[in-house]
């Protein structure tokens, strides 16, 4: 019962931003139950709102021992792991989000940008598609997905998402239109 009590007095202590009490509350809720997966999640969202990556890493991959088939801690992980430019660790965890949870859209999303960060624009516009096929009204996977395209020289893909983003948010178009003029496509190896 104990635990939580813990868990939720640091749940309201961390919608007020108090995260070091927060942790130190989810902390003694973790002394009562080592296991409590919940609790580990929370600590690892804490240490990466703080920036501290290593750590939410740790917790992460400690709630996956917990609980091996939660899709949501796989994007976390990814995320974790992207923000610390981990990226080839980083599209393992997103791709063991999206087999467990085919329609999470930031995990495919978190592919694609961990693809282009390698320099892979071929599964980078495929992670990149997938996002806007289930999220079609998010223009950042579009954008995305248009910048992957011009890099591989596919000028008719990037014309594609241009006005399909157009439909919806002339402030990315205008973005992709203006980046991708100033953008040489690469030779793709």
């Amino acid at each position: 019962m104990m635990k939580w009590i813990y868990f939720l007095q640091a749940r309201v202590l961390q919608m007020f931003n108090k995260y070091d009490q927060a942790i130190e509350l989810f902390n003694k809720a973790l002394q009562e139950d080592p296991n409590f997966a919940l609790v580990i999640n929370c600590l690892g969202h804490l240490h990466a709102s703080l920036k501290r990556l290593p750590e939410a890493e740790r917790y992460f991959k400690e709630a996956l021992r917990i609980a091996p088939n939660d899709a949501v801690t796989y994007f976390n992980l990814g995320y974790v792991l992207e923000a610390d430019k981990k990226f080839e660790e980083a599209i393992t965890a997103f791709q063991s989000a999206v087999e467990r949870s085919p329609k999470n859209d930031r995990a495919w999303y978190g592919m694609g940008l961990c693809h282009a960060e390698m320099g892979r624009h071929k599964e980078a516009a495929r992670s990149l598609q997938k996002a806007a096929e289930i999220q079609p009204l998010s223009p950042y996977p579009l954008y995305h997905l248009g910048m992957a395209y011009y890099t591989l020289g596919d000028r008719n893909k990037v014309d594609q998402v241009i006005a399909q983003l157009k439909g919806f948010d002339p402030k990315v178009t205008r973005k992709l239109i203006e980046d991708t003029k100033s953008l040489q496509p690469q030779e793709v190896l």
